[in-house]
C-alpha cells in the first residue's frame, strides 16, 4: 500500500522538478508552530505543510500530499488554514494522480495537470510588491548564535518593509503582548539602515530614526534590543541636552525617548521641536495605542511635527474610542497577531481561571460592625464597592490568606488591587500570613514607591531570583513588565475596560522552562469579561496613564525636573479653597461574630478562544470527544487494562484538550476522589455505576487463584503491595515507568530480584503486573 511519502518520491517531487523549481525554492516538513503548551511539558500538534514553495523570501504556495488511494482534496481545508497563518495565496493537493490548485484570494480552486513555474507563481503576486519591498525583503534578518524568528515575527517585519516600499506613510502592526514586538521593531530598522533608505534620496545615506515610547522602562527595553547598533544610538533627554550645552543630540542615526521628556510643558519648549521637522526619516510608536492619535495629547503634537516621517506604530491591540482612534491615524493593521494565536501556536502560555466567592461578596453593616470613619451611604455594599465607597481590612485579608493558599509559596505572583492604598493594605496582610520569612517576599510596586520600587520591579523579574516573590499593584503593572516567570495573576479589584483586562491577562502569557499555565484568580468577578461579547482572545492595550514622571514616577530617569504628576488611579489633591474636599471612605471593622469565609473556589479551563468554560461545558465537551477514543465499555476496560494503552489513551485525551490535572479536577467536581478515572470515563460515556478503588481492590484481593498461580511468596507480597498503592494513590501508580520504584518500594530489592520471583526472566514480572490490572478492570 502506497504511503504519503511515496505520493511525494514518486509523484509530486518529479511534477515540481518539471515545472522547475529547485530544492532551494523548496522547504520540505516546514514546522512552524512550536504546539499548544500543555501539562507536564507535553506540546500539542505542531502545525506544519508537506509542502512550503517560496521564491526571494516570499512564501508562494502551499502543497499537501495525500496518500494515493485517497482523495487528493483531503486535506484541503487544514492546508488552506495554515496558508492563511502563513500569508499564502495558493494551495495545492495532491494524491499524486490528481492536483488541485486552491487560490485564497478568490475562493475558487480546480484541477491542474501541471504545477506553475516560480516566474509564473511569483508574477501572480506581482502587483503586491515593489522593487524597494523587494530589497528590504532580501536583506537577512540581523540574527545572533541559533536564534530563528517566528513565522509571525518574520511576516510582520516583511509586511512593515512592504509597506515602506509601497510608499505608505502611516504603518500599524498588531501583536498580543509578549509576542516580541521590539525584536521585529529591530529588525525593520536594521533592514532599512543596511538598505541607507531615507525619505531625501535613498541610497545616500543612512535613514534617522525615532523610537518614542511613553515609559522609560519601555524605552531602555528597546535600547537592549537595539545593541548590535550600539554606536548608532542614543536617548534624548535633559541629562544628554545639558551635557550639549542646551543642544539636543544630533550626532546619531537611532534616537530613543520616552514622549514626557521631549513634549512640552509648563514655561518649557519641548525638545522635539529643537529637531528640523524632515530630521526623522522613520518614527517607531511603542505602545501607540495610549495617544498616538490623540489630537489633544503631547504625542500627537510630536507626531505632527516630524508629519513628514514614515510613522510606524506598534501596539497589543489597537484602543478605539471617540478620541484616541488608532485605526483613523495609521489605517488598518499591515499585520495582526492575536493572543488567541499565540496560545494555540504554543508561543504564549495558556491560563486557566479560578473564580473564589466570599461570604463579604455582598455586605449588610450591622449595629455589631464599627464604623471607624465616614458614614454609610448605602444599605448593600457589593463586591465592586470595596475599596472604592468601603475600606473593609478583614476582607482584604481573607483574600490575602486564600491567595497564599492557592498559590505555590515561590511562584511569582502580580496581585492587581484596587488603588495605592488597597496595594499597601495587601501587602501587609500577605506578610502577615506568608511563611516566607524574607522581609521582601511580597512588596508594593506603584509609583509612589520611586527608585525603591524600581529596583525591585527589576528583581522580580529576574528569573533566576525568588524574591521577591509576590507584587501588589493598581495599574502601574499593566504594561511594562517583561516578567517571563509570571504564574499567578490576582485581580482584587473591579476592571471597567476591555482594553485594561486584556492587557493585564497578558501578564501572565510569556513562555518559560517549566510554566504549563498561568492562575487568573478573580475575587471580583471581573473575569466575567471572558464572556463579553468583545472578547476574542485579542488583548487590548490599557487607558493611558497620566503619569508624566515615567515608570514608576522617577523623575531623575528623564533628566530634567518635572511638573507634578499623580498615578490615575488617584484622586489628585484639590488645592483651590473654593472647592469642597471629599469626603473620607467609608472605614469599617466588621463585628466579632462574623464568620468570614471562601464560599467556593471554581476552576475553569480555557477553549481554544481563550474563553473559560463552565462546568456545563466542560464536561459536554468531553462527552463529546469520547467516542471517537472508544466505542464500548468493554473497549474502554480492554484499554485501560493494559498500562501502554492507558497511557496512549490519556495521551489522545491531553491533545484534545484534557490533562490529567483538568480529569482529576473532573473527579472532583462528580466527588469521585475515591474512583479510578475509568469508572470517570465509563460513567460519562455510557452511564456506567461508579466503582471505588477499595473495591476493585478488595475484588482482587478475593481472587485466591490469582495469586495462587504465582509460587513464591515474594510474588504475591509484591503483588498486594501495588494493590495497596493502586487503593492509595490512583491509576498512576499502574504506569509501566513505576515499575522500578515500586520494585524498590516494595522492599524486594532490585528488578533481577523481582524477575528472580516472577520465575526468573523480566518479561515474567512485566506480565504479572498486566495481569494484576486486567483482574482488576474484569
Amino acid at each position: 500500500m502506497t504511503s504519503e511519502a511515496d505520493t511525494r518520491a514518486n509523484y509530486i517531487d518529479p511534477a515540481l522538478k518539471a515545472a522547475y523549481w529547485q530544492s532551494c525554492n523548496i522547504i520540505r516538513e516546514h514546522y512552524f508552530t512550536d504546539g499548544r503548551k500543555m501539562a507536564a511539558g507535553v506540546r500539542g500538534r505542531r502545525c506544519f505543510v508537506d509542502y512550503l514553495l517560496h521564491k526571494d523570501n516570499r512564501y508562494l504556495a502551499v502543497v499537501e500530499a495525500k496518500k494515493e488511494s485517497e482523495h487528493p482534496t483531503k486535506g484541503l481545508q487544514q492546508a488552506i488554514d495554515y496558508a492563511k497563518k502563513l500569508r499564502v495565496r495558493f494551495v495545492y493537493s495532491s494524491n499524486g494522480k490528481q492536483t488541485y490548485e486552491f487560490d485564497l484570494e478568490t475562493g475558487k480552486g480546480d484541477y491542474i495537470e501541471f504545477y506553475p513555474t516560480p516566474a509564473e507563481l511569483e508574477k501572480r503576486y506581482a502587483g503586491e510588491i515593489t522593487d524597494l519591498s523587494q530589497e528590504l525583503r532580501n536583506i537577512p534578518f540581523h540574527l545572533e548564535g541559533a536564534m530563528q524568528p517566528r513565522y509571525y515575527q518574520e511576516l510582520a517585519v516583511h509586511a512593515a518593509t512592504d509597506a515602506i516600499g509601497q510608499g505608505k506613510s502611516r504603518i500599524l502592526l498588531t501583536l498580543a503582548t509578549g509576542t516580541g514586538k521590539t525584536f521585529i521593531a529591530f529588525q525593520i530598522v536594521h533592514k532599512v539602515f543596511q538598505a541607507r533608505w531615507n525619505l531625501d534620496k535613498p541610497g545616500s545615506r543612512r535613514p534617522r530614526i525615532l523610537f518614542l515610547a511613553d515609559r522609560n522602562i519601555l524605552a531602555d527595553q528597546a535600547i537592549n534590543t537595539f545593541n548590535p547598533y550600539e554606536k548608532d544610538l542614543i536617548k534624548i533627554n535633559g541629562k544628554e541636552v545639558r551635557k550639549r550645552n542646551g543642544l539636543v543630540p544630533t550626532n546619531a542615526h537611532i534616537f530613543f525617548a520616552i514622549y514626557q521628556a521631549i513634549a512640552e510643558r509648563e514655561n518649557i519648549d519641548g525638545y522635539y521641536k529643537a529637531y528640523p521637522s524632515d530630521f526623522f526619516d522613520l518614527v517607531l510608536i511603542d505602545e501607540c495605542h495610549r495617544g498616538a492619535a490623540n489630537e489633544a495629547g503631547s504625542w500627537r503634537a510630536i507626531l505632527d511635527h516630524f508629519s513628514n516621517a514614515v510613522h510606524l506604530g506598534l501596539t497589543a491591540t489597537p484602543k478605539r474610542t471617540d478620541n484616541v482612534d488608532t485605526y483613523e491615524y495609521f489605517g488598518q493593521p499591515a499585520y495582526e497577531y492575536s493572543l488567541k494565536d499565540g496560545i494555540n501556536d504554543g508561543f504564549l502560555t495558556p491560563y486557566r481561571v479560578k473564580r473564589v466567592r466570599t461570604n463579604l461578596d455582598e455586605l449588610v453593616l450591622t449595629s455589631d460592625d464599627l464604623v471607624i470613619e465616614g458614614e454609610s451611604a448605602q444599605d448593600i455594599y457589593k463586591v465592586e464597592d470595596y475599596d472604592k465607597k468601603i475600606i473593609v481590612d478583614q476582607r482584604t485579608e481573607l483574600v490575602a490568606r486564600t491567595l497564599l493558599d492557592h498559590i505555590n509559596p515561590l511562584d511569582k505572583t502580580i496581585v492587581f488591587c484596587e488603588n495605592q492604598n488597597h496595594a499597601l493594605t495587601m501587602r501587609d496582610m500577605i506578610n502577615k500570613h506568608k511563611k516566607v520569612q524574607d522581609p521582601h517576599y511580597c512588596v508594593r510596586v506603584t509609583s509612589d514607591e520611586g527608585k525603591v520600587g524600581r529596583e525591585l520591579l527589576e528583581k522580580f523579574q529576574d528569573n533566576d531570583k525568588d524574591i521577591p516573590t509576590i507584587i501588589t499593584s493598581s495599574q502601574m503593572l499593566t504594561t511594562g513588565v517583561d516578567a517571563r516567570n509570571v504564574r499567578n495573576v490576582v485581580l482584587d479589584r473591579t476592571v471597567g475596560s476591555m482594553v485594561e483586562f486584556k492587557q493585564i491577562v497578558g501578564r501572565g502569557t510569556r513562555v518559560f522552562d517549566g510554566k504549563d499555565y498561568f492562575t487568573i484568580i478573580d475575587f471580583r468577578g471581573a473575569t466575567n469579561k471572558f464572556y463579553d461579547k468583545d472578547w476574542d482572545g485579542e488583548p487590548e492595550a490599557p487607558e493611558p496613564v497620566t503619569d508624566n514622571l515615567g515608570e514608576l514616577g522617577e523623575p531623575g530617569n528623564t533628566g530634567e525636573p518635572e511638573p507634578p504628576a499623580f498615578e490615575s488611579e488617584e484622586s489628585s489633591p484639590l488645592t483651590d479653597p473654593s472647592v469642597e474636599p471629599p469626603k473620607p471612605r467609608l472605614r469599617v471593622r466588621l463585628g466579632k461574630n462574623r464568620e468570614l469565609k471562601v464560599i467556593d473556589v471554581e476552576t475553569r479551563y480555557i477553549d481554544e478562544k481563550g474563553r473559560p468554560l463552565t462546568v456545563q461545558e466542560f464536561i459536554e465537551r468531553l462527552i463529546t470527544q469520547l467516542p471517537g477514543l472508544f466505542k464500548s465499555v468493554d473497549e474502554l476496560r480492554q484499554i485501560w487494562s493494559d498500562p501502554d494503552e492507558r497511557e496512549a489513551l490519556l495521551n489522545k485525551l491531553m491533545q484534545a484538550g484534557f490533562d490529567k490535572e483538568q480529569l482529576a479536577a473532573l473527579r472532583h467536581m462528580f466527588e469521585a476522589e475515591d474512583c479510578d478515572l475509568f469508572d470517570l470515563l465509563a460513567f460519562l460515556a455510557f452511564e456506567q455505576p461508579m466503582a471505588t478503588r477499595k473495591s476493585r481492590a478488595d475484588q482482587v484481593r478475593a481472587n485466591a487463584a490469582f495469586f495462587d498461580q504465582y509460587q513464591q511468596e515474594k510474588a504475591q507480597q509484591f503483588l498486594h503491595f501495588v494493590l495497596k498503592r493502586y487503593e492509595q494513590t490512583g491509576v498512576t501508580e499502574l504506569a509501566r515507568e513505576r515499575l522500578p520504584a515500586l520494585i524498590e518500594l516494595s522492599g524486594l530489592g532490585t528488578t533481577k530480584d523481582a524477575s528472580m520471583a516472577f520465575g526468573g526472566k523480566p518479561v515474567h514480572l512485566l506480565t504479572a503486573f498486566k495481569q494484576l490490572q486486567q483482574q482488576l478492570y474484569c
